[in-house]
């Protein structure tokens, strides 16, 4: 079995409009819930073999924080700028093109994208993915060549606010 897991960016900062979008940085919400997710997921989903992330600052932040907590060797971390901005097609190629070697891989990019992806390759439990959120994908099969649109099941799923303190 295969595992891809998307997770979306944690919440950026609009504070500066002249920064351009692909520079801003996570806001304080951000900057809080992504270690809380990244805790969350190595409980949860355990250590990926990889970990792909959009160059974009906020995406990368984001994915270095989820490295950092997974203690991840930075060999198995890379970027990828075609994630930025890509929609579901192009995000699909660039799954179908992983290392055969990964089974599992995690992916840090941006919405629409994302969403886009996960409801391609699977009946999700969810209709948009807000920041930070993590969805896992299991695909039936040996080769990620052979993910196709609705060969996979969702495995897993959860966002920042199921575990935000009540008070």
């Amino acid at each position: 079995m295969l595992l891809l897991t998307l997770v979306r960016h944690a919440k950026s900062s609009w504070d500066n409009p002249a920064l351009a979008d692909f520079d801003r940085p996570l806001n304080a919400r951000g900057e809080r819930d992504a270690p809380r997710m990244a805790q969350h997921v190595r409980r949860a989903l355990g250590i990926p073999d990889r970990v792909v992330s959009s160059p974009a600052l906020r995406a990368l932040t984001t994915a270095r924080v989820f490295a950092e907590t997974l203690a991840l060797p930075a060999s198995r971390f890379e970027q990828a700028l075609r994630i930025y901005e890509a929609s579901a097609e192009r995000l699909l190629t660039l799954v179908q093109g992983l290392d055969d070697d990964d089974r599992h891989v995690m992916l840090f990019g941006h919405n629409p994208g994302f969403t886009d992806l996960a409801h391609r390759l699977a009946r999700c439990s969810f209709d948009d993915m807000p920041t930070c959120a993590v969805v896992q994908i299991g695909f039936d099969t040996k080769t990620w060549a052979d993910v196709a649109e609705r060969s996979g099941a969702q495995r897993f799923y959860a966002y920042p606010k199921q575990f935000r303190d009540k008070t």
